[in-house]
């Protein structure tokens, strides 16, 4: 997770646009400084700057003069504007330290944030950023502008931006700036006097101009559509199947739930020659596409040197699960135990505010039992992060400024509990094992991993939440479809956006093997019958073709846990209601989750 952003100064931009803008050099809400500090926390390896600085000239037509330079330019020309990137870098790919803003000999500019898994070609040795780059290099330009005449573009390449971004597989954003055409090209985050405001996900791109009458700078917004039919159709998130007929529906009679305490204790295979005829297609189906999703995101051949070279520990560790032992945090990582190679530990980062009592600690030990059970040889480590609501007066404001736009007590709640779980200082116990055992030794320990695996968009998907059997209730198959469309078409704006900046903030990236392109299609693609059964109790019918991927991965216990939010779980919640509405009698009368935090005065 890198941090990037641009300050764009004297252009003025429509006032339909949907980016904010201002055209002061510096939005009075924060300075250039801060803006550094910021993102140099999410990308610790480098930090970098570039400014542009934008001259109007006429010369019979409107045209704009571009003048380039680093910080230090001599500024003795006339710039009525100013773009200045900045880029800070956590290099998770590649053989060669890279700085950004990356720029092209050309001079088009690039920061960029996230990994590419698939689209454009990144070999082992690769970084992304490097190869994005030269791929947009051969881009035309006839596609930005939505011209419909042939392409008169010169470059090696054939395709416009937009239709080079919409092949690309894996979580990215990018901002930038292609010189022939003098248009910016910007995905997600843009500053405002507010701070920040969220844009849709989508390609945004500004061409500047100059006013003849003014000689003033002017920018021009457009949204472009994706072109890869098959991303448009997850966007869509249309399901085929929606609604059993009779005659299927005696494929939904709860099944017995295996006995724990009566299957043999080794471990059972997973691969397909060994799936047992009992197991459901489906399941077999998603546990082959999130195995896949996991390799996409684990490959140790895709992983920057640095992060397993500058580690300071016994073991290397490059990689760590947000990890209650419930059952979505479990299926990672059993899935990553198959994908890692074994000379690598495994941190499991748990929270919690009240020590050993919270629910989330109490199934963390367990799944850690289960994992070295199934798993015996491989070095996992339980990270127990503990927590003092009444003690975190300047870590919560510094968390409120992370989940900006985002201001509600559940907002902060989940924020706070995620931050300090990535930050993955805590405590492990000396010699992994039976932990309940009187001889264990608690120590101090800090976790290096800077790759975070986290379970978002298995709820949404799979009908985890208490609202999808209340709409399944009042609602039906439909209602209950409507709810989850829902919930996957604004999880961009109401969790990724949040929980990716409370998480990055420790340098760390959050990667999120529920919702890579094929586990999404490969879910669409099967009928919501399959998917979950909400006749059936919690810790059964929801989210229960989960349940069956992890009975394939010998997870038994885990497989029937009902679903709990890590701010119930960390028991975030409940210190947080005592504490801002003194009880938690009072916080339920008041919905205390929706309630709007109205300035830093109520956070002390």
């Amino acid at each position: 997770m890198c941090g990037i952003g641009v300050i764009i100064s004297g252009v003025r931009i429509g006032s339909s646009s949907p980016i904010s803008h201002s055209t002061s050099p510096v939005s009075s809400a924060f300075s250039v400084d801060d803006l550094k500090a910021a993102l140099g926390r999410r990308g610790p390896d480098s930090l970098g700057c570039k400014k542009i600085f934008l001259h109007p000239t006429v010369s019979g037509e409107e045209c704009v003069e571009l003048r380039y330079c680093g910080d230090k330019c001599d500024r003795t020309f006339f710039a009525k504007g100013e773009l200045h990137f900045i880029g800070a870098t956590l290099q998770l790919r590649g053989v060669n330290p890279i700085t950004q803003p990356l720029v092209d000999e050309s001079g088009n500019i690039l920061v960029y944030n996230g990994e590419i898994f698939g689209g454009i070609h990144v070999g082992s040795d690769s970084n992304d950023a490097e190869i994005l780059l030269q791929s947009l290099g051969k881009c035309c330009t006839c596609g930005s502008h939505g011209h419909t005449t042939a392409c008169n573009y010169s470059g090696l390449g054939k395709s416009s931006i937009p239709e080079l971004l919409s092949t690309i597989k894996g979580p990215w954003a990018i901002i930038y700036w292609q010189v022939t055409s003098s248009d910016f090209e910007v995905e997600n985050g843009i500053t405002s006097i507010n701070f920040w405001d969220e844009l849709s996900c989508g390609v945004y791109s500004v061409s500047i101009g100059s006013s003849k009458a003014d000689k003033c700078l002017l920018g021009e917004v457009k949204k472009h559509e994706w072109t890869n039919p098959i991303l448009k159709e997850l966007v869509k998130w249309e399901r085929t199947y929606v609604e059993p007929k009779p005659a299927e529906l005696h494929f939904m009679i709860p099944s017995k739930q295996p006995d724990v305490h009566s299957i043999c204790l080794e471990r059972k295979p997973s691969g397909l020659g060994a799936m047992q005829t009992s197991v459901p297609v489906p399941a077999q189906t998603v546990l082959i596409a999130l195995r896949e999703s996991m390799m996409r995101r684990t490959t140790q051949s895709a992983i920057f040197p640095a992060v397993t070279c500058d580690l300071q520990q016994e073991e290397l560790v490059p990689v760590a699960i947000l990890f209650s032992g419930g059952l979505d945090s479990m299926i990672l990582a059993a899935l990553l135990d198959e994908c890692l190679q074994p000379s690598y530990g495994i941190d499991l980062l748990n929270v919690s505010f009240d020590g050993q009592s919270a629910p989330d600690r109490i199934s963390a030990k367990a799944g850690l039992k289960e994992l070295q059970r199934i798993s015996p040889l491989r070095r996992w480590k339980l990270v127990e992060v503990d927590a003092d609501l009444s003690k975190l007066t300047q870590e919560t404001k510094h968390v409120m400024s992370l989940i900006n736009p985002a201001k509600t007590y559940m907002d902060l709640n989940i924020g706070i509990a995620l931050w300090l779980a990535a930050g993955g200082d805590g405590w492990v116990h000396e010699e992994i094992g039976e932990i309940d055992n009187d001889n264990y030794q608690r120590v101090k320990y800090k976790s290096k991993a800077r790759i975070l695996l986290v379970g978002s968009g298995a709820d949404e998907q799979c009908a985890g939440y208490g609202r999808h059997k209340t709409k399944y209730r009042s609602g039906s198959w439909l209602g209950l479809n409507e709810e989850m469309k829902l919930d996957m078409q604004r999880i961009w704006k109401r969790n990724l956006g949040r929980d990716d900046r409370c998480i990055a903030d420790n340098g760390k990236e959050a990667r999120f093997p529920f919702l890579d392109e094929d586990v999404i299609r490969t879910l669409l693609d099967i009928p919501l019958w399959e998917v979950a059964n909400l006749d059936q109790p919690s810790g059964t019918g929801d989210k229960k073709i989960l349940r069956e991927v992890a009975q394939m991965l010998g997870i038994y216990e885990a497989a029937t846990l009902p679903k709990r939010a890590i701010q119930f779980g960390s028991r975030i919640a409940r210190e947080s209601n005592r504490k801002n509405f003194g009880s938690n009698r009072a916080a339920n009368q008041a919905s205390a989750g929706s309630v709007v935090i109205y300035g830093t005065s109520n956070l002390t």
